[in-house]
């Protein structure tokens, strides 16, 4: 969107405009003001199959030197909403099978490997670290799942079994993709509500989505004025 010369290609993806709209206005109002960066932005649709989709696509038409995905997140801890975080890593946490009434992911199928390429003890470690840095936002632990959790048992099996701060539905599909493509990204998530809760009027949208787009913001303007391009790690 930025149309002037650039050091920097960036994508920018969430799963619904809204929760990125104050940030793409911003953009547009930015329009051909900023020569160092340019950022394309693009709403994917929900889950992990669209945004798997979504990435390879334009990681082929833009050719991005950055992913950033932002979006609202579920948190585990009743105290945290609206609060902004930078996910350092992330797994996909509802595949797998029921066996003798214990869940079984598919690293106990033996269906891939804890370690192997692109996971690590079957996580998804997003390895930029200077770009979490550089987000002032605290590192958090996702997990990924292909639907909002209620059911008591399983937020009970996640929680002693993978210890998340946040759960979200599209989060480990771009961690997957920029590691196997080796393209620098971070994920940043703003706290709506506490995993379980399904009364709405407890959970913390619009708050979430205000505090999600400011510190966006002010992340995209460090990452104009960021001279150290050569590596994010």
């Amino acid at each position: 969107m930025f149309a002037d010369i650039c050091i920097m290609r960036i994508l920018l993806i969430a799963a619904t405009g809204k929760e990125i709209q104050q940030t793409s206005s911003y953009c547009e109002e930015k329009k051909n003001k900023k020569g160092d960066i340019e950022i394309e932005i693009k709403v994917t649709g929900v889950g992990m199959v669209a945004t798997a989709y979504f990435l390879g696509k334009n990681i082929y038409e833009f050719r991005p030197n950055l992913i950033i995905q932002a979006g609202i997140a579920g948190c585990f801890q009743k105290d945290k909403n609206s609060s902004v975080v930078s996910i350092s890593e992330d797994l996909i946490a509802d595949m797998g099978a029921y066996e003798k009434d214990s869940f079984k992911n598919i690293f106990d199928l033996g269906l891939a490997k804890k370690n192997e390429y692109p996971f690590t003890n079957g996580s998804l470690i997003n390895p930029y670290q200077k770009l979490i840095a550089l987000s002032n936002c605290k590192p958090a632990k996702a997990i990924t799942v292909n639907e909002v959790s209620t059911d008591p048992n399983r937020i009970q099996y996640y929680q002693q079994n993978h210890d998340p701060y946040v759960e979200t539905i599209e989060g480990a599909a771009l961690h997957y993709v920029c590691l196997h493509e080796n393209i620098p990204f971070i994920q940043i998530r703003s706290v709506s509500n506490y995993i379980g809760e399904r009364d709405k009027s407890k959970w913390e949208i619009r708050e979430a989505i205000t505090n999600l787009n400011t510190e966006l913001i002010l992340f995209i303007n460090k990452l104009a004025d960021y001279n150290e391009t050569d590596s994010w790690i």
